[in-house]
């Protein structure tokens, strides 16, 4: 059985909360440190140890490896630049209260003479210990990053640095295969013969790429400041209105139509500026769009997704223990959020099994995003009440939240603005509204009207509130009220449960159970 949708005896449909366990506490902050060939980054995870929140995110653009294939050295500059930052990062990680830092070193160290040098001046600088791995253990580590954002996935990842780029095949939550090379822009802009120069060499390194990894037609991950960038263009080109990277999916021929925007735009400083890319970035995105094109035709994917967890997000995966990387991402991070912000903790639970019955038809991937919305249903009431719906919306639609495609952020999103709101008309994120059919935005309706009149009858976490009974083709919705729950059904929760009655296009009952 899949260990996403396991059922659990002590937790129901989605299990127990990990996070409450001390092995999955221990995870609560991790500092990670990933020198790369372009930038120097830290980051400390906080939160759900299985889906956490970015507590601390920094970059430095150092450029260790520029012109590191002429020289065979370091760039002197970025040493000192990259010294510089992880001196700054080991004293915040001392001020954040972090027993340690993991710290690993990539492509332009590995391949530099004096890579261990510069090592050494990092440990007796900082104390800080570099890991300095090689392009199969990047692959497996960018690899695992997507795992866990994706548990279960399968496909090819494709992670592109400054001096090489990596790809790994994963199935089953499994890392397979896993092939480096020099693709990456920094070397490529050292390669002979100009642009025909660099496309035989492009070519011929991506056939050997293929004769090692085989076919690969599943789905692409790209992982990777460039192809983030090259996402960034695409979403501009084709004026896409959710400005989340994470999950974001092109098509093989938008790809190749946007090197071609790229390619013909000829003020790529104005292209730079409206997309939000940095100078040091956009000097390398023509050189990467002629690796993804390559890539692309070469591998022939039949869908393509943007992963904004990579390396980093990967080494905190090896730290999990394999129980915590079987469970949803959504759900733990969900619970959360329920645990930390909620008035009432554990309500959730209680008013996903009282609305389930409007929904026991539902796919396994609609239930668990109406999980997901019965456990977010209260973590914004400290917002004003004016503008409590819109801040629900955009909460869930561009948190950071693994396993989320955008159309399933748009849903929860939209059942979260109708658990405060009948109507959402009038708000300023009516654009989002079109990345779902007419049928999706009425179930999420329905979800969130469900929702809003559950919470009328807010008791406690394991209070005996009564049930619903749906008849679908009969249009017919019964309420069953227990004893107990009759109290709470005064003339605001009859109004709402009049509303969802009507989005539902259904007659209802209200009835008082026995017990």
């Amino acid at each position: 059985m899949n260990a996403l949708v396991e059922p659990h005896h002590d937790g129901g449909l989605f299990g127990r909360p990990l996070f409450e366990d001390p092995s999955a506490r221990a995870l609560a902050r991790v500092g990670v440190v990933d020198v790369g060939s372009n930038s120097v980054r830290l980051v400390v995870f906080d939160g759900a140890a299985r889906s956490p929140a970015y507590f601390y995110n920094e970059k430095i653009m150092c450029a260790l490896g520029a012109g590191l294939s002429d020289t065979g050295h370091l760039n002197p500059t970025g040493r000192t630049r990259a010294l510089g930052a992880l001196r700054r990062f080991q004293r915040l990680a001392m001020g954040m209260g972090l027993s340690d830092l993991t710290v690993v070193a990539t492509a332009a160290v590995r391949d530099a003479s004096d890579g261990a040098d510069f090592c050494a001046d990092v440990e007796r600088d900082t104390g800080l210990f570099v890991r300095t791995i090689d392009g199969r253990e990047e692959a497996r580590l960018s690899a695992q990053g997507v795992l866990l954002g994706w548990p279960g996935s399968y496909g090819l990842v494709c992670d592109i640095g400054g001096s090489s780029m990596e790809l790994a095949e994963i199935s089953g939550g499994i890392v397979g295969r896993r092939e480096t090379s020099d693709l990456g822009p920094l070397k490529l802009q050292t390669v002979k013969g100009g642009k025909k120069g660099r496309t035989a060499h492009i070519k011929a390194t991506m056939e050997r790429l293929q004769a090692a990894m085989g076919t690969q037609r599943d789905r692409l991950f790209l992982v990777g400041g460039s192809w983030r960038a090259i996402c960034k263009v695409d979403m501009h080109r084709r004026g896409y209105p959710l400005q989340v990277l994470h999950e974001y999916r092109m098509t093989p021929k938008a790809v190749r139509q946007t090197a071609k925007f790229i390619a013909a735009h000829e003020d790529h400083e104005a292209l730079r500026s409206a997309c939000g890319i940095s100078s040091t970035r956009m000097a390398l995105v023509p050189l990467a769009c002629e690796v993804l094109v390559r890539l692309v035709k070469t591998f022939k994917p039949k869908d393509i997704a943007i992963s904004s967890y990579g390396i980093r997000e990967g080494m905190l995966y090896e730290q999990m223990p394999q129980r915590l990387r079987d469970r949803d991402p959504l759900i733990e991070a969900c619970r959360f959020a329920e645990a930390k912000d909620a008035r009432m903790p554990g309500f959730g639970k209680l008013l996903y099994a009282f609305i389930e019955p409007l929904f026991k038809s539902a796919p396994q991937p609609r239930k668990r995003l109406i999980k997901a919305a019965c456990l977010l249903h209260d973590v914004s009431w400290r917002a004003h009440p004016d503008y409590r719906a819109e801040v629900c919306f955009d909460n869930a639609t561009r948190a950071n939240l693994g396993g989320l495609k955008h159309s399933e952020r748009i849903f929860l999103g939209l059942a979260l603005l109708h658990r405060y709101t009948n109507k959402r008309e009038g708000t300023h994120f009516e654009e989002l509204y079109d990345l779902i059919d007419e049928k999706t935005k009425v179930e999420a309706e329905v979800l969130g009207k469900a929702m809003r009149f559950g919470a009328m009858l807010w008791m406690d976490k394991d209070a005996n509130l009564g049930e619903f009974r749906w008849y679908p083709k009969k249009k017919q919705l019964e309420l069953r009220l227990a004893p107990n729950a009759m109290p709470l059904f005064g003339e605001v929760a009859e109004a709402r449960l009049n509303s969802l009655a009507a989005s539902l296009q259904a007659e209802v009952t209200v009835k008082q159970r026995k017990r």
